[in-house]
């Protein structure tokens, strides 16, 4: 406001504006720039003086705002967490003193409670209600579980986890914030998940098929989402997607193992709805990126395909105490695991370049260096002896992470390079 009223005063002098139009424009920043809707991003018109040391005029207070309204959204995520774990504690705590009636009461004002909170937040005190409703929502998955116990449901946890989805997506599409949309984006995959799972228990291959999904589900996230101005939505995706791409690799390279002869693969109606999970729905919502957007989700894919057939496989058999010889296979990856993985490790870090993002272009340097390692412990380090293969190990962590740091640094500085003149030639084409 005081660098508005400099500017006012100026075009008033001037004769630009009269007195009538600076108050309506007065009113209009009043009301837009409120206290708790304050950007976290400084001013770009006042840029800070290096030569000076200090912030220029008018963006200390600005500055100000924004690191207390973070640390106020850092206390409302504590505290919504707190919150949550207290209130499960306490109903654990009382739940066998209760009867069902009284333990279904608690189970729905439990959640009520907290929505009807948000509710009564939002328009006063817009962050306390996004806090409010994550715990609302997150208190919904606890009470379907409860109430099925409460009125003794056949178990079937793939439905409760459907419930909670559908939940998640209702406070997505009523409330718009990013709590709800995370944890939507969360759930929906985790309730595919759950029904593969139930449907190929004990059956040859269901972790691999878990393993797929996993895969090109956490690149779909990586790629999708990696440009998103949420930055709530952003941070938890890329930290989600990097673990379940990491889990999902592990459960591809388990192959077909399988513990006895009378395990059985997964029946083809299984197999049908997993392959609609795996590929068909991911390139649908990469589709809404463009044809490129087809392109990563495409090779994930095709990767998926091909690392649970590279692996040495050998069956191993017992006998039980009746006399009964019962054998199951083992499998160890091969070299084309390896190979395949650092390749794959190689073209996230290409795509993060085009992408123009750090954070991808970090995580396929860090996922390479993995592979290399893995590769280095599996197939070299027992050939070589203990000593020998420390000494190797030291120098592989030396010289590989002085490369690999090199390389990164020549990629990021090739794309702050490239960006600038894509800002200059935007620049000049205004």
């Amino acid at each position: 406001m005081p660098d508005i009223e400099s500017l006012l005063n100026r075009w008033q002098s001037a004769g630009i504006l009269d007195a009538e139009a600076a108050s309506r424009i007065r009113a209009h920043e009043a009301a837009r720039k409120r206290p708790d809707e304050l950007s976290d991003q400084p001013n770009p018109k006042q840029p800070a003086s290096p030569e000076a040391g200090h912030l220029p005029s008018g963006a200390e207070p600005q500055a100000l705002a924004a690191g207390v309204r973070r640390q106020g959204v850092t206390a409302l995520v504590l505290g919504a967490i707190l919150l949550a774990c207290g209130v499960a504690l306490f109903v654990s705590a009382h739940w066998d003193e209760m009867g069902p009636g009284a333990r279904f009461a608690l189970v729905a004002a439990m959640v009520a409670v907290f929505h009807l909170g948000g509710g009564l937040a939002r328009e006063r005190f817009r962050d306390l209600s996004t806090a409010l409703h994550a715990v609302g929502t997150l208190a919904t998955g606890a009470a379907i579980a409860l109430v099925g116990q409460i009125f003794n449901n056949q178990e079937y946890w793939p439905a409760a986890v459907l419930l909670w989805a559908m939940a998640a997506l209702a406070g997505w599409a009523l409330l718009r914030d990013q709590a709800q949309q995370t944890l939507a984006l969360l759930l929906v995959p985790a309730w595919m998940a759950s029904e593969l799972g139930y449907a190929g228990q004990d059956r040859i291959g269901t972790v691999v098929y878990l393993g797929r999904f996993l895969f090109v589900w956490s690149i779909l996230y990586l790629t999708f989402f990696v440009s998103s101005r949420r930055r709530m939505v952003r941070g938890i995706m890329f930290a989600a997607a990097v673990i379940a791409c990491v889990a999902g690799i592990d459960c591809m390279l388990s192959a077909w193992a399988s513990f006895s002869t009378e395990q059985s693969f997964l029946p083809f109606s299984a197999r049908f709805w997993a392959w609609v999970a795996i590929a068909a729905l991911p390139l649908v919502i990469a589709a809404f990126h463009g044809h490129k957007g087809l392109i990563p989700i495409a090779l994930a894919i095709a990767f998926s395909l091909a690392l649970p057939w590279c692996y040495r496989a050998s069956v191993n058999t017992y006998k039980l105490g009746n006399g009964r010889v019962v054998s199951y296979t083992n499998t160890v990856p091969n070299f084309a695991a390896h190979v395949l993985t650092a390749a794959f490790a190689v073209y996230l870090c290409w795509w993060g370049v085009r992408l123009a993002s750090r954070a991808l272009v970090n995580f396929g340097i860090v996922g390479f260096a993995a592979v290399v390692g893995w590769f280095y412990f599996s197939d070299i380090f027992d050939a070589l002896g203990r000593s020998l293969g420390l000494i190797g190990l030291g120098v592989l962590f030396l010289a590989g992470g002085w490369a690999l740091e090199k390389m990164r640094r020549r990629i990021l500085a090739g794309m702050e390079e490239t960006g600038e003149l894509a800002r200059m030639a935007e620049q000049g084409a205004q």
